[in-house]
């Protein structure tokens, strides 16, 4: 493997674990933090719509969404208009998760980047903003281009 591929999937897996026992300490499983993200700009969207914007497919919004309900994190609703939509809806529960899940991430994201600097904290953003931008230009599996 290559020196770039090793650092990188080890850094990835630290940083997933990190995030998911952060995330834990609120009752919350990694990726659930992205639903509830997306539910904190704009209540009420649809499953199709959060995972279009966190870049997951639909059923895996609708299955994080039914752990989310049972928590009682969410709730759904249909479409006043279009009944055949269903729109989630945070509960007080999920709302009150947001200053608490922001401060969190935000010290870990301290953590993480501790001696660093300001400076190569941006230069790492870039870089890691321009992985993706490459990695999502090639063909995913399944797909031919």
């Amino acid at each position: 493997m290559s020196e770039f591929m090793g650092v990188y999937l080890y850094a990835a897996k630290s940083v997933r674990a990190a995030t998911d026992a952060a995330l834990r300490r609120h009752g919350l499983y990694l990726g659930q933090n992205l639903v509830l993200a997306a539910l904190w700009e704009r209540d009420g969207q649809t499953p199709g719509a959060i995972a279009s914007a966190v870049d997951v497919t639909t059923p895996t919004v609708v299955r994080t969404a039914d752990r989310m309900t049972a928590a009682g994190l969410v709730t759904r609703r249909r479409d006043a208009h279009d009944h055949r939509l269903v729109r989630l809806h945070l509960t007080d529960a999920g709302r009150a998760l947001r200053g608490p899940v922001e401060e969190e991430l935000r010290g870990l994201e301290k953590r993480l980047t501790a001696g660093l600097g300001e400076d190569r904290v941006r230069e790492l953003l870039t870089c890691l903003l321009r992985i993706t931008d490459n990695a999502q230009s090639l063909p995913r599996a399944g797909e031919t281009r």
